[in-house]
């Protein structure tokens, strides 16, 4: 059953104050209003305007990639045309919507904006076009590249940054917002198809982010954050949280991204449940202020959101080799992690019989006393996870090739070499030994490093791509 309704006033409030906090400022606001539109030199790489919006645009990106890597060759892309590229887009906003969505008796709600409104801005638009024309024309000297003109200014009203012909006001915004609820998948597809128009346009990446939230809903959110008072985007330089990030790639608005949920003391705090779909790198990880579980390091998919200081941008892989269900060893490990929450590589001895129930191996107290003096031979109180994982998981195959070509994207425009926002390939080498040397000036083998340590690469055109 589909339904239309307005947004009602404690709907707007809460969802309000869950992304933009008590005082959302204006110009934070105005990064964030632009819509989904993709770069004339790669014609499946999404372009964001200004700093901010990564949040969403660079796990869109992930999975419009995702349906690309298994729909066609990397050959072709170039030569798909742009209604092709759009329906990845409206792919990828169902398949982010299905994860944040119930599992049992989901529920779908799809924040757009009043007709009358769109259309009173379209009529503004078209007028601000033609004065931009007329305008260009009379520099130019000469009518003959009028129409030229004309469609030229459309087009960079169409991406987002033209707040110049008429104000962004966020209260204006969200007086517009309405909701359709569904719970057809099918129907779904059907009302991002037919507003296609509406994403492509200025509020587009913000219309997706709110009907994210409402299909998951404000207090679920809340209730999954580490934090449930902390705004989703920050309020001064207008980043997405952790939690945000999260929520675009897994459909869970959790703080962390380690394997599970870790108690520290009374506090219980949340990490990623299962392996994803979709990868996540972090640069910060090598320092230890994070760390980036299984689950998001090995996804059933070559594409991994990649995260600076600053900014979001995807990794991606035409090797499917590079992705598979986790092995009984890998298995082994994440679950020895989980009792090893400070990561010191070793856990109490007494905690060893519940390692092997987890992992169905036998458990019997006799076996288990056996195991642990065995292991703990001078009975220090603790297992060595090596000595561990040289009992019961002994040497196994290695099924990542040595080769292997990687892909990344940027969506910002200036941080594109020359300015051509396409995709940057680069072939991978995995080395003999490990090259754990952190190097300042490339982030890039820093952040590919907390993934593949041995890992070298060269890029094209000689020249690192940038995270930022």
């Amino acid at each position: 059953m589909a339904e239309n309704v307005q947004c009602d006033d404690e709907f707007l409030r809460s969802i309000k104050a869950l992304l933009w906090g008590n005082n959302a400022k204006e110009d934070v606001f105005k990064r964030w209003a632009q819509g989904f539109y993709f770069s004339p030199d790669e014609p499946t790489a999404l372009i964001q305007a200004e700093g901010g919006p990564c949040a969403v645009i660079a796990p869109v990106q992930a999975f419009i990639l995702k349906q690309l890597l298994s729909e066609s060759d990397i050959a072709t892309w170039n030569s798909i045309s742009s209604d092709k590229c759009y329906q990845f887009l409206v792919q990828a906003s169902t398949e982010i919507l299905k994860q944040a969505a119930r599992e049992k008796s989901p529920k779908f709600s799809i924040v757009y904006m009043d007709s009358k409104f769109s259309d009173e801005e379209n009529e503004e638009k078209k007028r601000w076009s033609k004065k931009m024309s007329k305008i260009e024309n009379e520099e130019e000297g000469g009518s003959v590249r009028n129409e030229e003109n004309e469609n030229k200014s459309e087009e960079v009203l169409l991406v987002g940054t033209n707040e110049d012909y008429m104000g962004i006001d966020i209260d204006h915004f969200h007086s517009q917002l309405r909701l359709f609820t569904s719970n057809s998948v099918e129907q779904v597809v059907e009302f991002l198809s037919e507003m296609l128009e509406m994403l492509k346009d200025r509020y587009g990446v913000l219309l997706l982010l709110y009907s994210v939230i409402a299909t998951k809903g404000v207090i679920e959110c809340r209730l999954e954050m580490s934090d449930p008072l902390e705004a989703m985007i920050d309020s001064t330089y207008g980043y997405g949280s952790q939690s945000l990030i999260n929520l675009m790639l897994t459909g869970r608005a959790v703080s962390y991204v380690w394997d599970h949920d870790q108690t520290i003391g009374d506090l219980k705090l949340r990490g990623i449940d299962k392996q994803n779909s979709i990868g996540f790198l972090a640069l910060l990880e090598h320092l230890r202020y994070c760390e980036v579980g299984t689950f998001l390091k090995c996804p059933s998919n070559p594409v991994w959101v990649v995260a600076s200081e600053t900014h979001l941008t995807v990794l991606f892989s035409t090797e499917k080799r590079l992705v598979s269900p986790e092995t009984p060893s890998e298995q082994a490990r994440r679950v020895f992690r989980k009792c090893d929450p400070e990561g010191n590589n070793f856990i109490p001895a007494s905690l060893l019989q519940d390692v092997l129930a987890e992992l169905g191996l036998v458990a019997d107290t006799e076996y288990v006393d056996i195991m642990r003096k065995k292991l703990d031979s001078e009975n220090l109180g603790i297992i060595l996870r090596s000595s561990f994982m040289d009992e019961f998981f002994p040497e196994e195959s290695q099924s990542c090739p040595d080769t292997f070509p990687l892909y990344h994207y940027n969506g910002l425009q200036r941080s594109n070499w020359e300015n051509k926002l396409v995709y940057r390939k680069g072939q991978a080498v995995l080395l003999e030994c490990s090259i754990k040397g952190i190097l300042e000036s490339n982030p890039m083998l820093t952040v590919l490093q907390t993934k593949w340590p041995r890992i070298e690469i060269q890029w094209d055109v000689g020249q690192n791509p940038s995270l930022n």
